[in-house]
């Protein structure tokens, strides 16, 4: 493309949102900038923006906006194709100054079910030493709450218990309901409502399609 399309993806913890990036990256050849990877490089390099963010962080608090807008504007500056941006906005404030800072061609929202989201999480295990990740509803262990390899004992993380998944998301919603309604005034955000990824990929897909080249 001879202009840089600029998109953001957002959606609760637990909506696919991982997965629909992966394939929007793969199929339009678009950059995603995940703003907890961007967070995490700049504090290992060192940079000013970093560690203003670290000393917020060793704190136990969270990164105020005014130091979120600089470290993630900073690196879209330096941003010469396309991109999809990942956990940020996460405020009205933040998106505020986003919008001020660079023009934003879409915003792609994706809106999932609580009670699936709940269900879905509820049902991941893992094994703590490789990582593996098993679902007891569509990838589950051969044996019971075992490795399939090692035969050691899955865990479940407490991000995945559900009455942690039930206060993340409405933390989530609370917090980010106004900033789904400030890209809605504005008539660049697009939401896609379903119960799985692969049943909600071709409808943004096709969406994106109208205003993106596919990969060749």
């Amino acid at each position: 493309m001879s202009r840089i399309f600029r998109a953001i993806i957002m959606g609760p913890p637990g909506s696919g949102k991982g997965t629909i990036s992966s394939r929007i990256v793969a199929a339009f050849n678009l950059n995603h900038l995940s703003s907890g990877d961007l967070l995490r490089s700049q504090i290992q390099q060192k940079t000013e923006a970093g560690l203003h963010a670290k000393k917020f962080i060793d704190e136990g608090g969270l990164v105020p906006d005014d130091v979120m807008v600089k470290l993630i504007s900073g690196e879209l500056h330096k941003m010469s194709s396309s991109w999809l941006l990942d956990g940020f906005p996460r405020t009205v404030a933040q998106a505020e100054a986003l919008s001020a800072d660079q023009d934003i061609d879409s915003v792609v929202n994706l809106d999932v079910p609580f009670e699936v989201i709940i269900q879905r999480l509820e049902g991941r295990w893992l094994h703590p030493g490789s990582g593996r990740v098993y679902n007891l509803e569509w990838n589950p262990p051969k044996e019971p709450f075992k490795d399939d390899e090692t035969g050691e004992p899955l865990i479940q993380r407490d991000d995945d218990k559900p009455a942690t998944v039930k206060a993340r998301l409405q933390a989530y919603e609370k917090l980010t309901r106004p900033v789904l309604d400030f890209y809605r005034s504005k008539g660049i955000l697009k939401e896609f409502q379903g119960t799985e990824s692969n049943k909600i990929w071709p409808h943004v897909e096709s969406y994106l399609s109208t205003l993106l080249p596919k990969s060749s």
